[in-house]
């Protein structure tokens, strides 16, 4: 059961061949003998899973039916779980039990949807890793020895090794879509305010999104149905119609127009994933895409524009974990401040320290002007360049990475070149674009994704392209040895 994917679940829970207690039930089993190796998983909600599952086999005797009804996921350890532990992979918050449900987690429950745990992710998302979580890496299956990318990289490991489904992620500069390519799965960021982000633990306020994790474009769908929609308790939530994912995957692709920038294909590319990317880009055409070479000027400014910005909008969100009101607190402390500085310098990871201080000092009198507000006018410059292209182009197709997965602990002395492997995917947070990453081949046994990138609130066209990709290729179906 563990090789279904979840169109395959729900068609199976339709036709009774098996129950949705019996799928979490042995699901749960295979993460508990096969999680050890790969750590992907921060806790597992055993009791709460079989609840939802007995309660959604319920709802379809009664004659209920729907896509999520009964099918096994699991949420980034960011998204608030009533009752549940909700770390956002740090010492920090290692003890908070959050009081409420985020939306996404009471949307996708509402649809029967069953939360087989919470998984692991970089400390409050700052990573392209998950080597900075305060539970430890989380391993790449298809090499237990290299990342498996992050900040979502535990959702992307445990669907990667068929612990599940699917599972939640957020993507604020890439979180999603480069662990779905360096683990061949498929991830898409929606469009900023797609979906809600109330009870989505923040990191920067302006670029979080949360998304979908999956095999197929075919389970993105289904997924993203259930996350997405307006929420009136998140400011940032746009009040635009969901419309039928699912019902637009089989439209033609004849006279699809997709540009290929320029920029993308510079020296820090790998060239043999260049001619992947070219290669998928041929198969497009045999489906009756056109392609064409379009510019993105300004992306060489987007790295130094996202680590001004991002960095200080976390100095501000993290200001609140300060030891007081929950959270971790330092031991004794001798007065206020020591219980502000102890708290904070104890609680928070190295990473989290750097970025907090470099946005602290980003936003500090006498350099707002030169850093943060310099790099929201590059942020505009950026996001002209993509509407440009718009006028020209119905996608925008390129890597997700420039690498492969790298080993562990091979950039942990070099923040910096960590950074630089989210030169292709933060444009489009930047920008609050949707994007997608599917698979696309192999380099020295270790998956490679080709990015996708279409305009405001065109999920279903991302997703459209994708499942037509992947009906005639089958790097999605690959499976890595020993999972």
């Amino acid at each position: 059961m563990h090789q279904l994917t979840l169109a395959e679940i729900a068609r199976g829970l339709a036709d009774k061949k098996f129950s949705s207690e019996e799928l979490t039930k042995a699901l749960l089993a295979r993460i508990t003998q096969l999680d050890p190796q790969l750590n992907s998983f921060i806790s597992l909600t055993e009791d709460l899973a079989l609840q939802q599952a007995k309660a959604a086999d319920a709802r379809r005797a009664n004659g209920e039916s729907g896509a999520l009804l009964g099918a096994p996921i699991a949420h980034k350890d960011l998204f608030c779980t009533q009752g549940i532990r909700t770390s956002c992979g740090s010492k920090m918050l290692d003890n908070f039990k959050a009081p409420y449900d985020a939306t996404v987690v009471a949307k996708l429950a509402a649809a029967g949807a069953v939360t087989l745990g919470k998984t692991n992710m970089d400390e409050f998302a700052m990573g392209s890793a998950n080597e900075s979580s305060y539970y430890g890496p989380v391993k790449n299956p298809w090499n237990l020895e290299h990342v498996p990318g992050g900040s979502s990289g535990g959702s992307a490991a445990a669907v990667a090794a068929r612990l599940l489904p699917a599972a939640t992620g957020t993507d604020t500069g890439g979180s999603i879509r480069q662990p779905a390519a360096l683990t061949n799965l498929t991830g898409l960021k929606p469009t900023y305010g797609r979906v809600s982000r109330w009870g989505m633990i923040a990191y920067a306020s302006s670029l979080d999104q949360g998304g979908p994790l999956a095999r197929t474009a075919e389970d993105c769908a289904i997924l993203l149905q259930g996350m997405a929609g307006f929420d009136p308790q998140d400011s940032t939530s746009i009040d635009e119609p969901v419309p039928d994912y699912s019902a637009g995957l089989n439209g033609s692709l004849q006279g699809l127009r997709i540009g290929v920038p320029k920029e993308y294909f510079s020296a820090g590319l790998d060239p043999r994933i260049a001619d992947l990317v070219m290669a998928s880009v041929e198969e497009l055409k045999k489906l009756g895409a056109v392609v064409k070479e379009i510019s993105l000027p300004n992306m060489q400014h987007a790295i130094p524009a996202y680590y001004v910005i991002a960095p200080a909008e976390a100095s501000s969100n993290l200001s609140r974990f300060d030891g007081v009101r929950f959270g971790y607190r330092c031991e004794d402390p001798k007065n206020l401040e020591d219980l502000y500085k102890r708290s904070r310098g104890e609680g928070f990871g190295p990473e989290v320290q750097r970025r907090i201080m470099v946005g602290a000092y980003a936003l500090s009198a006498g350099y707002y002007d030169a850093y943060y507000l310099k790099a929201q006018r590059i942020r505009r410059l950026i996001k002209n360049d993509f509407m440009a292209a718009f006028n020209e182009v119905d996608i925008i197709l390129g890597p997700t990475t420039p690498n492969p997965a790298w080993k562990l602990g091979a950039k942990n002395s070099d923040p910096v070149a960590a950074y630089l492997e989210d030169v292709y995917t933060i444009t489009a947070n930047l920008a609050g674009l949707p994007g997608l990453s599917m698979p696309a081949g192999f380099v020295d046994g270790l998956p490679v994704g080709v990015q996708l990138l279409a305009p405001y609130f065109q999920e279903g066209r991302l997703l459209n392209v994708a499942h037509q990709y992947q009906q005639n290729t089958d790097w999605h179906t690959r499976t890595p040895t020993g999972f």
